[in-house]
């Protein structure tokens, strides 16, 4: 792609970023069909290429990299600066605007957009020329331009954005994490550094590859290249080395679990690279993301052929691949939930001051979530846990932003009883506690997950936990060393401040609501990442952003290329749909995203975009029947930018 200047000169050194958005919003250029054989390896002469064979395919027919295609766009212009058939065209679609600029968020220009005029001139050598036409016929003639429409072309859209996401997913571990970490440390976790090596090294090829039949695609490539199913099918050759890991991940997360345990210095190295803005994540969520990706490639090849009819020419390559990746995945199902479990144990852990033995074999987490407690001075609000065979309570500290544990119940000894509007009563021994919940539908899942892992533990021998009555297990920490906690809870050990505010566990508490494994394990196979352009409430502009969801959050980035989020938005309590008519949102392919009185205005590129983006986001807000009305904390965005002190910084977002 090519910017041009007021002075009609194109900028060769502005950089290429290939498929860079969304096609409908961004068109810039046509790419002439290029031969077969292709190295997109830019920038790089003869000498080098033969050095990056590892990374190209070759046939017979000649060469293709993106210099010559960015030398094909600049001849799209004549000498006096008129723009060509396939020259560029600017559309007020490509002005990024925004009218806050006290918002330290908002990102206001970008690298490698072109000028946009302000009034009806044209493209030309010095920026006005009389005889190329208006702005307006400009527009016309872009609507005249036949573009991608058909799903199978966002599908492919869609699986070259997430694999540019997943990449650098490997790459924090693979890169930015080992290089934080000793010898001795890279070599007791050699194996996941084995691992991510190999897959990097297959998906670096199987990325461009997926960028030069894009090109093709939106270009003037043949019928022949409408295609994606051969492209996925040369990529199964990885599968072996995901086979492996598939078997082997498990035996890594315990591995850092043990690592960070039990060596000191290891753990303060883990805590301050989680500190880091390349770090969005938790890092033993980043150890699971290639389990995630397997789900995410066979979800998108069952929906190219349900797309597709069984006489399409790309249907045999697609199907083909996905009954081998089916082999795979089916594995990956099975094993999943118990590694999502035991991730969530240690992640819990971590946050957790007053029980320290919670990471165990047998231990699942069934729901975390908020409930306002009964007592004396009022309703207070705490942190409630169920697991398969405990019930824990806690609070926050706003000193260290842990959760300090005040009480628990064996699940073996708790029985409930409903009461009136969201109240309902949990007995563990001779005292009963009494909480409410948000709604009434919340008081329902408590409930039944309450008296379901009630009757499925008394199934089970009896494993002699300790009987404990909630009757010592009060808000105030009297007699808890009764209750079997932990002494340190009396006087815990010096904690550094929680560094993941954006996490499911303290969004919970933040917007007072409840989660539940098969919520994490929902999100973990609703993925999603692409160009948005979003709109606040009271403003006016629309601001073009790579947009990256997972784990229940949106992560904003300039482009597609950056390292760190600009800023984060959990989703959790948050409700997605069309906007309404009192918004006066007249564009098409606009969801919303609200949360009491934040709104948030997002535009995709396409009705397929918009649909698949809603599917994922209705995932990701947790439940559409649960629409939370009550929530504790003040609604906020975390921006990644560190203080003085390391510590995450948050500023409000309107």
């Amino acid at each position: 792609r090519v910017r041009v200047r007021q002075d009609g000169l194109s900028s060769a050194t502005d950089e290429y970023h290939g498929i860079n958005g969304n096609v409908s919003l961004d068109r810039r250029s046509e790419i002439v069909q290029s031969p077969n054989r292709y190295d997109l390896v830019p920038g790089l002469g003869a000498s080098d290429r033969s050095n990056n064979n590892s990374l190209s395919r070759t046939s017979e027919t000649g060469t293709y990299d993106l210099s010559s295609a960015e030398a094909r766009a600049r001849n799209g212009f004549n000498n006096n600066g008129t723009a060509g058939s396939g020259g560029l065209h600017t559309v007020d679609e490509n002005v990024i605007n925004n009218n806050n600029n006290n918002n330290n968020n908002n990102v206001h220009h970008y690298q490698n957009q072109p000028t946009v005029p302000t009034h009806a001139t044209m493209i030309g050598g010095n920026g006005v020329n009389g005889g190329s036409g208006t702005l307006r016929s400009i527009d016309e003639e872009i609507k005249k331009k036949k573009w991608p429409t058909d799903r199978a072309y966002f599908l492919a859209k869609e699986l070259l954005m997430t694999e540019r996401t997943y990449k650098k997913d490997l790459d924090v571990l693979n890169t930015w994490f080992r290089e934080e970490l000793t010898p001795e440390d890279v070599e007791n976790l050699q194996p996941l550094f084995q691992y991510f090596d190999s897959m990097l090294e297959h998906h670096s090829v199987f990325l461009r590859d997926l960028e030069h039949r894009i090109l093709l695609w939106e270009g003037r490539g043949g019928h022949e290249t409408h295609r994606i199913g051969d492209v996925m099918l040369k990529n199964m050759v990885v599968l072996p080395i995901y086979d492996e890991y598939v078997e082997s991940h498990r035996e890594i997360l315990q591995r850092l679990n043990d690592l960070y345990e039990n060596d000191e210095r290891f753990q303060q190295t883990y805590r301050d690279f989680e500190l880091q803005k390349v770090c969005y994540l938790p890092i033993c969520y980043f150890v699971l993301k290639p389990l995630h990706r397997l789900l995410h490639y066979q979800l998108l090849l069952e929906l190219l052929l349900e797309h597709y009819g069984e006489d399409h020419f790309d249907y045999t390559d697609c199907h083909g691949t996905l009954m081998m990746l089916t082999r795979t995945t089916e594995v990956v199902r099975n094993e999943l939930a118990s590694s999502e479990n035991y991730t969530l144990l240690c992640e819990i852990q971590r946050d957790l001051d007053g029980f320290d033995t919670l990471v165990q074999t047998d231990r699942k987490l069934i729901r975390q979530g908020c409930l306002l407690k009964h007592s004396k001075r009022g309703l207070q609000q705490r942190m409630f846990f169920l697991f398969s065979d405990i019930l824990l309570f806690a609070f926050k500290s706003p000193v260290t932003q842990t959760f300090k544990v005040l009480g628990h119940v064996p699940v073996r000894a708790l029985l409930t009883e409903n009461a009136e509007h969201n109240a309902f009563v949990i007995f563990g021994g001779q005292r009963a506690i009494t909480v409410s919940a948000g709604t009434t539908a919340e008081k329902t899942l408590w409930l039944q997950e309450l008296t379901k892992a009630a009757a499925a533990v008394r199934q089970k021998p009896n494993t002699q936990l300790p009987m404990v009555s909630v009757k010592y297990c009060t808000s105030s920490e009297e007699n808890l060393e009764t209750c079997g906690l932990n002494n340190s809870l009396l006087n815990p050990p010096a904690k550094p401040p929680s560094s993941r505010n954006n996490t499911a566990l303290h969004v919970c508490w933040h917007r007072g609501v409840t989660i539940c494994l098969e919520d994490h394990l929902r999100a973990g196979q609703n993925q999603i990442s692409g160009y948005l352009l979003r709109k606040f409430k009271n403003s006016s502009g629309w601001q073009k952003l790579w947009v990256v969801l997972t784990s229940f959050c949106l992560y904003f980035y300039k482009s597609y290329s950056d390292d760190a989020a600009l800023a984060s938005l959990p989703l959790l309590g948050y409700t997605v749909g069309p906007p309404g008519v009192q918004d006066a949102v007249q564009k098409e392919y606009v969801f919303k995203l609200s949360f009491k009185n934040h709104t948030y205005f997002f535009r995709a590129e396409s009705e397929h975009t918009y649909q698949r983006w809603l599917e994922v986001l209705r995932s990701a807000t947790q439940m559409q029947d649960l629409k939370l009305s009550t929530g504790a904390g003040n609604h906020h965005t975390t921006s990644n930018n560190n203080n003085g002190n390391g510590s995450t910084a948050t500023t409000p977002t309107e």
